[in-house]
């Protein structure tokens, strides 16, 4: 698969260093799971009830009625590339078990109410480790060099993407499962904006309201990991009770709910849901918490193509292998 895009440059450049206001991303209830997937969202899976603090979750189930107060953001990690275009397909023909991911935005200062127009964006590692801008860098165990997958995609933008939040407060990305690199456990990252606009493709201005990471259950990872490309990728995998980031919370600690295309085929690919409870008044650095330790010295240790860091690039602290 080909993202559509016509501009493949990408910019670097520090996301706004403020301070205040903490906000949260939660698991979207599997009772509402079918529900998730439809393209369009009914009444039925609106949700109802009050949010205890700034940060909350809604549940797609209605008979809920309730926002759960859910997790802090966490770090931004040492890998962010400001820019990113607006896509719906972020693969770029990068090879992988194919993950649909389906993010809904709602307003947790205000009964958990969908935020349209708020901009999530996403970014996470290929099959074997490594990131789009950081090719270079050592994913840690035994990896093929990331240039040996035979894709065409751009080594500056693949696996990176915005999507805008319909009226209902949703985002749709067709993605792969993420691979791994020491010592982090598999992940995605996130960054739920508001207030900017697209603009030549990407998304500009407004502020930063959420950073986050998503989380995969061990079982599903370690299972689609046996398979090719992945298998390729050998050495130590960090379990979700290991990760220096993921604070054990379950759904409210960031773990997607999964589903298989087809039972008994992870091949075939999943789908995962994630409600993302923001306040639309809160500003994020990125910063975050979760830092967890000191990284093995095998952790990756690349820089960015031209030299200039972006925010949270590596350096000799824990944020290096986030």
């Amino acid at each position: 698969m080909t993202g559509n895009h016509k501009d493949t440059s990408i910019t670097r450049r520090r996301a706004p260093a403020v301070t205040g206001g903490t906000v949260a991303a939660g698991g979207l209830a599997v009772a509402g799971y079918r529900s998730a997937f439809a393209d369009t969202t009914t009444g039925t899976e609106a949700t109802t009830g009050t949010a205890t603090g700034t940060a909350a979750t809604a549940s797609a189930s209605s008979a809920t009625g309730t926002c759960m107060t859910l997790m802090s953001s966490v770090t931004e990690g040492p890998y962010y590339l400001d820019g990113a275009l607006v896509r719906k397909d972020i693969t770029e023909g990068k090879s992988g078990v194919p993950l649909t991911l389906r993010l809904t935005v709602v307003d947790a200062t205000d009964g958990c109410t969908p935020v349209p127009g708020a901009a999530v964006e996403i970014w996470h590692c290929d099959a074997w480790g490594y990131y789009s801008g950081y090719t270079t860098a050592d994913p840690g165990g035994s990896a093929p060099a990331e240039s040996e997958d035979g894709s065409t995609a751009d080594d500056n933008t693949y696996l990176r993407g915005y999507q805008i939040a319909n009226a209902n407060g949703v985002v749709k990305f067709e993605t792969i499962f993420p691979g791994w690199y020491t010592p982090r456990t598999c992940h995605i990252h996130l960054k739920v904006h508001t207030g900017g606009e697209k603009e030549d493709g990407t998304y500009e201005g407004g502020k930063v309201n959420h950073t986050g990471q998503l989380f995969f259950a061990d079982d599903i990872a370690q299972e689609v990991f046996t398979l090719e490309p992945y298998a390729k990728h050998s050495g130590t995998y960090t379990k979700l009770d290991d990760d220096m980031v993921y604070d054990g919370g379950g759904a409210a600690g960031g773990l997607l709910t999964l589903k298989p295309v087809k039972k008994a085929d992870p091949s075939r690919g999943y789908k995962g849901t994630l409600t993302l409870g923001v306040d639309p008044d809160a500003e994020n650095s990125g910063a975050g918490s979760g830092g967890g330790g000191t990284p093995p010295g095998d952790a990756p240790t690349g820089t960015p193509p031209t030299g200039t860091p972006p925010s949270g690039a590596p350096t000799a602290t824990a944020s290096a292998s986030s």
